[in-house]
């Protein structure tokens, strides 16, 4: 659903609008337009997005476009055979759109969808992701077409040219890509699907070198499709039949079937916001467990640190550490759909139930264990503590996000996702199918209790995700920010509003600083990434610190401030920012 942040002075302006029109004043003058701007993680991408912009699209227009190309140049990340979360900010009406095109179950599956029928037991993770098990009927497409009828300016058909065009033509394996097929292969990835290897890897079975030319005709003939019959060319006739005839393929198939793909329908959400410090924060709701998530940080952060002292002060990494742990332990516990589950989003992000949970900061030292809390006891309702095992399904790093903004500031933040680098390694018309169905826990009973996230019909599963928009006390927008990386997109877009918005960086610098995610123990760190004594001052107080390379973020994004706009693309990744002046 459209959510209307008007305020005083937007009414104020409402007002006077009116009065000018009943006295037959002439027609106000159009805002002036501004700077565009896109960020995303590939620079191919970001000059699709461009092109688009130049072309008179709009930012949802280019976001597409961006992520259209996406799906050819960082295919270990995104693209058509997955889904994603969009939200949407349009000015001129003050209303923000959150789209939904999370994937979906088949209709078959249950709380023993991944159960080994040799053991019993639940298949190990990689053999669960490795399989036609693990992929829900791709979403992304369906949900960027009913955006696109929102708020997209140039034909449906236009977007697609940028991606068909390096689909023909080639181009070049990045260090990145090149050390993901790499790690892939080590780990014994991609032999089971013959159309995987042949893209990804030489003749004799070594990953494609840096530099190498890659094409792929069978994505643009895809594209093709998608520009000329709209999403139905995913859930209906040959695209959709390969989906799912690859899927229920061997070894450990799956049954996602073509009935699955045809009941594949976007939603418009209402998106989950709530006030930190002077400004109004908004991100995705569930089956996303990153706005709630992200809003229980930010909240309790804020409790812990009225008066935070900056980057270098341990006591505001401490207050993020205990932020997060007893956020993680709410998230895992209570989120998952919330169209089969009972999910308690406004009492996880309520003002009371964050000062009772902010009341077992110790910021003197770490805290032995944390459990979930119990919202219902501050805030009323039904409790369901007690009523679920305790899930603890990771999710993989893998996913991009991109933001757009275009000459007349609307802005589109996407995060979108395959699931594990290459999703289910499996291949279909030219793109990867995702595994985002071990995004459900993959026992559904813990403990002799069901999980909140099991497995379901037509069930939809919990998500990181974390596109977000802040406003500030007049209602404006002042920064977009998203992230991929799996269930660390919470500590790392949080950990990057504070570090912009409280710690007073340069939105550059705040992305830049050292990840920091404190699910559970240990506290995984970018020591490297940190200021001087951060790692040892935690450590002094007990916290268990574990030094990791991979914390493979790749924020991109914005923030609108007095001297002009902010942009930001991620280190860790390959991105860069495009700005447009304004024509």
């Amino acid at each position: 659903m459209t959510h209307k942040l008007l305020n005083r002075r937007g009414l104020a302006a409402a007002a006077l609008a009116l009065a000018a029109l009943l006295a037959g004043c002439a027609t106000a003058p159009a805002p002036a337009r501004r700077e565009a701007i896109v960020t995303a993680a590939h620079p191919i991408a970001v000059a699709a997005g461009e092109e688009i912009i130049r072309a008179g699209g709009s930012a949802t227009d280019a976001a597409i476009a961006v992520m259209l190309t996406l799906g050819l140049v960082e295919p270990q990340s995104a693209g058509l055979g997955g889904g994603g979360f969009l939200l949407t900010w349009t000015p001129a009406r003050r209303d923000l759109d959150a789209f939904d095109g999370r994937e979906i179950a088949p209709a078959t599956a249950g709380p023993g969808l991944f159960r080994d029928p040799e053991t019993g037991r639940p298949y190990p993770y990689p053999l669960a992701v490795g399989s036609g098990l693990s992929t829900g009927a791709p979403s992304l497409i369906p949900m960027l077409e009913m955006a696109h009828r929102e708020h997209g300016r140039l034909p449906w058909t236009r977007l697609f040219a940028p991606a068909i065009r390096t689909a023909e033509e080639g181009f070049a394996v990045t260090p990145r890509l090149h050390r993901i097929i790499a790690a892939m292969v080590q780990r014994g990835g991609l032999r089971d699907d013959p159309a995987a290897r042949a893209y990804l890897l030489t003749p004799d079975g070594a990953p494609l070198p840096v530099g190498a030319a890659l094409r792929n005709p069978r994505y643009a003939q895809s594209l093709r499709a998608i520009a000329q019959n709209g999403a139905r060319a995913m859930t209906h006739g040959p695209i959709a039949e390969e989906i799912v005839a690859v899927a229920q393929r061997g070894p450990r198939p799956g049954t996602l079937s073509l009935d699955d793909l045809a009941a594949v329908a976007p939603r418009r959400l209402d998106p989950i916001c709530g006030a930190y410090r002077v400004y109004r924060v908004c991100s995705m709701p569930p089956p996303s467990s990153g706005g709630v998530a992200v809003l229980s940080i930010l909240g309790l952060y804020e409790r812990a640190r009225p008066a935070p002292d900056g980057a270098a002060a341990i006591d505001d990494w401490a207050a993020f550490l205990w932020a997060s742990r007893l956020a993680y332990a709410d998230r895992d516990y209570y989120v998952a759909d919330d169209a089969f589950v009972p999910v308690p989003t406004a009492g996880l992000t309520a003002p009371a139930y964050l000062d009772a949970r902010a009341r077992q900061i110790d910021l003197a030292r770490a805290p032995a264990g944390i459990g979930p809390g119990d919202p219902a006891a501050i805030v009323g309702g039904v409790s369901l503590l007690g009523r679920w095992g305790r899930d603890a399904t990771d999710e993989t790093p893998g996913t991009t996000h991109l933001t757009v903004m275009d000459h007349d500031g609307n802005v589109a933040a996407l995060t979108a996702t395959i699931e594990a680098p290459f999703g289910s390694n499996r291949m279909a018309a030219g793109f990867f199918l995702n595994n985002q169905l071990t995004d459900f826990s993959l026992a559904g009973e813990i403990g002799g209790l069901p999980v909140a996230n099991a497995p379901g019909p037509r069930k939809r599963p919990r998500s990181s995700m974390a596109p977000t928009l802040i406003f500030n006390a007049d209602g404006d927008l002042e920064m977009a920010i998203g992230s991929p990386g799996g269930s660390a997109i919470i500590a790392y877009v949080s950990r990057t509003i504070i570090a912009a918005l409280d710690w007073n960086l340069p939105l550059q610098e705040a992305v830049n600083v050292g990840n920091v995610v404190s699910q559970r123990r240990p506290t995984r760190i970018e020591a490297q990434r940190l200021p001087p004594g951060v790692a040892e001052g935690l450590a002094a107080r007990g916290w268990s610190l574990r030094e990791s390379e991979s914390e493979d973020s790749g924020l991109h994004g914005l923030r609108i401030t007095p001297n002009g706009v902010e942009a930001a693309a991620d280190p860790r990744r390959e991105g860069v920012v495009a700005r447009i002046p304004a024509p």
